[in-house]
């Protein structure tokens, strides 16, 4: 009876000094933590207008017990999307906001994490010019909300990679602008490295 209990002793106490540590590609043990930080960069694949947009951008805030990131985000529209109709003229976009995320298992190799970003931002007819700042003709602000999930990779104890979907919905983008919520909110793909102490 003393050899099954001191076996199941040894399995438990095995169990809990490998859950202590940051699975990793370079497979590196690193010490526990409850508080951390780290910064997200992005490149999203979406639509703007019905049109193929790229935004670049990124998230980062405070992470609480290896579970919780409460911070800040911001993205902008990276490539040139002409206005319909007009021949001088494209879209201008960006947004930000705060932003929530969990997640889960985060000393696994390979696991996940959701969360959103609520916030606002600003979309704009411009022109653009070699030199000096863009015309800017309209413009409209708007409220926005997009959730997210991600699959991340550690591929160190301070480095990770991503990849998810999300889904861009904004609010209150006025008529003037000449452009609808409904063009504005579209799906996205991202791809992205994050890098902090986790």
């Amino acid at each position: 009876m003393k050899q099954i209990m001191l076996v199941c002793a040894v399995l438990l106490l095995s169990h809990f000094a490998k859950a202590q540590h940051i699975e990793s590609l370079s497979n590196r043990a690193g010490k526990p933590s409850t508080l951390g930080a780290y910064g997200a960069l992005q490149g999203k694949i979406t639509a703007v207008d019905g049109k193929f947009a790229v935004l670049t951008g990124g998230y980062g805030g405070v992470f609480l017990n290896k579970k919780i990131l409460l911070g800040a985000a911001g993205y902008s529209l990276a490539n040139r999307i002409d206005v319909p109709g007009q021949t001088d003229r494209q879209w201008g976009l960006w947004y930000t906001g705060g932003v929530f995320e969990y997640v889960f298992q985060s000393d696994r190799l390979i696991h996940w994490s959701a969360g959103a970003l609520v916030g606002g931002g600003g979309v704009s007819q411009r022109t653009g010019y070699d030199k000096g700042r863009d015309e800017v003709h309209v413009r409209s602000g708007f409220a926005v909300a997009e959730p997210f999930i991600n699959a991340e990779l550690n591929i160190t104890r301070y480095l990770r990679v991503i990849a998810g979907g999300s889904w861009r919905q904004t609010f209150g983008t006025g008529s003037r602008a000449g452009i609808t919520d409904a063009r504005l909110s579209a799906p996205a793909f991202h791809l992205g490295i994050k890098a902090g102490l986790f």
